[in-house]
């Protein structure tokens, strides 16, 4: 994976419930002299006190030992000591903490063209797993270091924090969520195979927590019975390949998570109102509605209303958003093909030859970081002008839309409606913004899948549920496409999107690597060749033909080329390649299930 840091999401919506943590916000009706909130502070000084512990004696032994096993048992001390930490650490010092347990890929800073090189426990990880080559001990040693440097800077940040209730509760929500999206597909923690108990010492950590506001309410022994409950499970079933998910997710942690939130409201302590992706009254993950697509707009003023909404189908089905009056994007864009052409590649403007790629998803395209393949664009706002005013696309200008659409009455007073205290004139950002609003709506969460999550337990045939399984555990497809978009949005947060470097080929005999160099194109830093965002598989059996150029036409092709090992796998020399090269070692009746797993999205 690359990761892509949204500076302007991820600011505003991680930093400012960060600094309402910090600072004490004035929305929480609770104090940190409480009682609760006073051991909150006490446990999670102890527990980082054991982590300083842990990686102390992972440092004495990197710096004399050549055992691969006492190293290895010694990363799987620290690593579980972190888990401990995790539910606060990722929710008030999310900064801090991708250096201490982030992704073992460069961060990209697109605005300035910089790289970020990664740090702590994943980077550590691969010096170690499966063997300790004793040539890099140094580089090991320093990885340590830092890791512990890391650690320091927790214990500076939580000498001022002032942890809320609202927050806490909030925090140990998306720990569940976290586990369910992250934590069991292996994500962080592909080499050690380590991510059921380490699972299951994060779900100790939030009964710990949650322990803390005492057993007076009738939910309060129940929530401790159940956390421990899945914590059994986890420890009873640690085998990465043969873990029932389905199971895990269905049973233990979707009901977990409601009665989280049930014993939150129990105590009278309100859900935070922030205005973020994943709502934070969510019950479960996979709960109707759990998503705001208005969390991604820029502004406030850019935010939905009926009749913004209505403007904008009525534009996305008008050819008057290009120079010869002739495409719209709906021509593009159908909706019986979930909003695709189902074309490799479609024909440019003027018929003479075809665009660059393949014509993506509309739905949930509302959920996601980056548009486009190469993630150019920040918002659906941007992704309509540089369409609009692409020479092969449609070949305009949001000028002369204006200026086309003020000669028709009709759309003047729609406009009006739309926008209220527009000055008497459509300007180009009302055109944008009313498409925007109205690919906003285009959301899909009624899949078989999703009623299978939220207790349908016939709406899944025993095949599915196996490709699901599959798709969370040994076939690694979950740890790029994120349930529950299943895309490359990264949960729980849901405010950054990662693009990987896959390698796919020119052709389906795949001989020759595409050419096509991907976000590398707009933004010249060398891991970002051949990058591509990770698109979503919702309604991924609509969506044919595949991959950012269409060269695949089934998802079998797909998952054959995944089985393989990517482009390095067909023979590529692609160093940069972010899917591992290593063969799947799926069977085909594994594929198969796979296959029909997805089909049920």
């Amino acid at each position: 994976m690359v990761f892509v840091r949204n500076r302007f999401l991820t600011r505003v919506l991680v930093g400012l419930s960060v600094l309402v943590a910090m600072l004490g916000g004035s929305a929480c009706q609770h104090t940190a002299t409480e009682k609760p909130a006073m051991r909150v502070k006490a446990q999670f000084t102890a527990d980082l006190q054991q982590f300083e512990k842990e990686t102390a004696q992972l440092l004495q032994l990197a710096e004399r030992t050549a055992s691969t096993d006492s190293l290895q048992r010694a990363f799987v001390a620290s690593r579980r000591a972190y888990k401990r930490l995790e539910p606060l650490a990722e929710y008030y010092f999310p900064a801090t903490t991708r250096l201490v347990n982030g992704p073992p890929v460069p961060e990209v800073e697109v605005e300035e063209t910089k790289l970020f090189q990664p740090e702590g426990l994943q980077v550590i990880e691969p010096l170690l797993y499966p063997d300790f080559d004793t040539t890099r001990r140094t580089e090991l040693v320093q990885e340590i270091g830092k890791l512990r440097q890391e650690t320091s800077r927790y214990k500076t940040l939580w000498e001022v924090a002032q942890p809320m209730d609202e927050q806490l509760f909030d925090a140990l929500r998306l720990e569940i969520f976290r586990i369910i999206a992250l934590g069991i597909s292996g994500f962080d923690t592909p080499g050690c195979q380590t991510a059921m108990p380490e699972a299951a010492v994060a779900l100790a950590s939030v009964r710990t927590y949650a322990s803390f506001y005492g057993d007076e309410q009738p939910t309060a022994a129940t929530l401790q019975q159940d956390l421990r409950a899945a914590e059994a499970y986890l420890n009873q079933h640690p085998d990465f390949d043969t873990f029932d998910r389905a199971t895990f997710i269905t049973h233990y942690a979707n009901p977990l998570s409601a009665k989280l939130l049930a014993y939150q409201q129990a105590l009278s302590i309100a859900p935070l109102t922030d205005r973020r992706p994943l709502r934070a009254n969510a019950p479960t993950l996979f709960a109707p509605n759990v998503f705001d697509a208005d969390a991604y707009a820029a502004t406030v003023d850019d935010r939905m209303n009926p009749a913004k909404v209505a403007l904008g189908k009525q534009l996305f089905a008008d050819p008057i958003l290009s120079s010869n009056n002739q495409r719209a994007c709906i021509s593009c864009h159908q909706p019986d093909k979930a909003f695709t052409d189902g074309l490799v590649r479609n024909k440019t403007l003027t018929g003479q030859g075809v665009i660059g790629r393949n014509t993506p998803t509309l739905l949930n395209a509302a959920l996601q970081a980056g548009q486009f393949y190469d993630t150019r664009s920040a918002s659906l706002e941007n992704q309509s002008f540089d369409v609009i005013h692409n020479a092969n696309e449609m070949r305009g200008s949001l000028l002369d839309v204006v200026r086309k659409l003020e000669q028709r009455p009709a759309y003047i007073a729609q406009f009006k409606q739309a926008f209220p205290r527009m000055n008497g004139h459509i300007e180009p950002a009302h055109v944008q913004n009313a498409l925007a609003s109205y690919e906003r709506t285009l959301l899909s969460f009624d899949s078989r899948f999703d009623q299978y999550m939220r207790g349908r337990r016939q709406a899944l045939s025993d095949q599915e549920v196996q490709g699901l399984n599959l798709f969370m555990g040994k076939a690694r497809c979950g740890t790029c496409h994120f349930m529950p978009l299943f895309n490359g949005t990264v949960p729980p947060t849901f405010t950054d999107t990662e693009s990987e470097v896959l390698g796919v080929p020119e052709t389906r005999a795949g001989r020759k690597l595409d050419p096509d160099l991907g976000r590398y194109a707009h933004t010249k830093l060398d891991p970002l060749q051949y990058s591509f965002k990770t698109p979503t598989l919702r309604n991924v059996a609509r969506t044919a033909p595949y991959m950012h150029n269409g060269v695949y036409q089934t998802l079998e092709q797909v998952v054959d080329f995944y089985n393989r090992g990517g482009g390095q796998g067909l023979g590529f020399t692609l160093p940069n390649q972010t899917l591992s090269p290593d063969s799947l070692h799926l069977n085909q009746s594994e594929q198969a299930a796979l296959v029909s797993f997805m089909k049920a999205l």
